[in-house]
């Protein structure tokens, strides 16, 4: 089969959306297939490998090194009348997601959409949440218009059916569970970080963001400092809020953004991963986190509903329970024995996960969008 996946966000671009897309192409082009990639150019230097169509791009206000694809109908249509795909992928919904959605609609070339980002929550987070419903009815729009939307966890696909979005699938993640392993922990990283025999180590893991609600995690450390004056945080990843942190807060470590072995040898080297972001959509760091065998406290949805055991890997807390989360996080850092229990039992809870499982399955949704007759036979194959 041909597929092409087209998305605004792709590596050396890191996010959990780049990464999960880039996951999916890699995925299906070891099962055989062959996959082209459109997506924006990422700065001058940035060259299209064969399989690779660059369009143009303009930067996204307020996040720096993240770029908007621009709208590019016309070349697509050319481009695929001349090499048509059997079913097209469009991960995102910004400009360049619209016109390869309208494009493919004109050609009748089948079209599954990725909802990868609640706007609708976001809007909470940059002080406009009166725009919610208004991003949630646009997002309506774009995904109703394709073949299928594909949507990471079960209660999320409910919810958007609620809501009127036509043709729901759960498409589940996974997690590499070689590449985050407790067993990349490393005793001369923890030494740098100023953390000597069982200090204690609080990883924050992703982008430094307003929409994370990194105000909690703040109050959360500051908590845990009273009880563990030896606790460090450490913040591994960037983003727009990192210079307001790191200049409010001069006693946190700030990593920055890190990348394959050094990414898992900072993951493992921590010991309690306070998680309170409010915007997931699913939150892949959960699971790389749980893989790494960090005790996680998360809020009650996305990836924490679908694979964090209350009590066993950590701790759930029901939304908008500041203050539960807080006690959480508190009652991890003072309890050695229940952390190193919790740290066994998460790197158990993920261990059955595959992502060859997750390209499968995006294969056989493609494969029955394609296939004219037996499209509603595999998307009710699809868990």
């Amino acid at each position: 089969m041909r597929y092409t996946i087209v998305t605004e966000t792709y590596p050396p671009e890191i996010n959990g959306v780049a990464l999960t897309v880039q996951r999916l192409e890699r995925g299906l082009r070891a099962r055989g297939h062959a996959v082209d990639v459109i997506r924006p150019r990422q700065g001058r230097a940035d060259s299209a490998l064969p399989h690779e169509q660059l369009v143009r791009g303009v930067p996204l206000p307020r996040y720096p090194g993240l770029r908007l694809g621009l709208p590019a109908g016309g070349s697509l249509r050319r481009r695929w009348r001349a090499c048509p795909p059997d079913a097209i992928y469009v991960a995102t919904e910004g400009p360049l997601g619209w016109s390869a959605l309208r494009a493919a609609r004109s050609l009748r070339v089948p079209v599954a959409t990725g909802l990868h980002t609640r706007f609708d929550e976001y809007m909470r987070d940059y002080g406009v949440g009166f725009l919610g419903a208004p991003a949630l009815a646009w997002m309506r729009h774009f995904h109703n218009r394709a073949n299928a939307t594909l949507v990471p966890t079960a209660e999320l696909a409910g919810f958007l059916r609620g809501q009127g979005f036509h043709d729901v699938l759960h498409l589940p993640r996974a997690v590499d569970t070689q590449r985050f392993d407790p067993a990349h922990r490393d005793p001369a990283l923890r030494q740098a970080w100023g953390l000597i025999g069982n200090a204690l180590g609080v990883v924050y893991l992703g982008r430094i963001a307003a929409e994370k609600n990194l105000d909690l995690a703040v109050r959360a450390f500051r908590a845990i400092q009273v009880l563990r004056p030896d606790a460090r945080f450490v913040w591994i990843g960037d983003g727009p809020a990192r210079q307001r942190l790191q200049r409010d807060n001069p006693d946190f470590i700030f990593c920055g953004m890190q990348r394959g072995a050094e990414l898992s040898r900072h993951c493992a080297s921590g010991d309690l991963f306070p998680f309170p972001s409010r915007s997931e959509t699913f939150g892949n760091v959960t699971l790389e986190a749980m893989a790494s065998g960090l005790p996680t406290v998360a809020f009650d949805y996305g990836a924490a509903r679908e694979r964090l055991r209350d009590g066993r890997d950590g701790f759930t807390i029901a939304e908008g329970d500041d203050d539960a989360f807080v006690a959480a996080s508190c009652r991890l850092a003072q309890d050695d024995a229940l952390r190193e229990r919790m740290s066994r039992e998460c790197r158990q809870g993920v261990s059955s996960l595959r992502p060859e499982q997750v390209a499968a399955d995006l294969d056989a949704i493609l494969e029955g969008l394609a296939a004219p007759g037996t499209a509603s036979t595999a998307m009710a194959g699809t868990p």
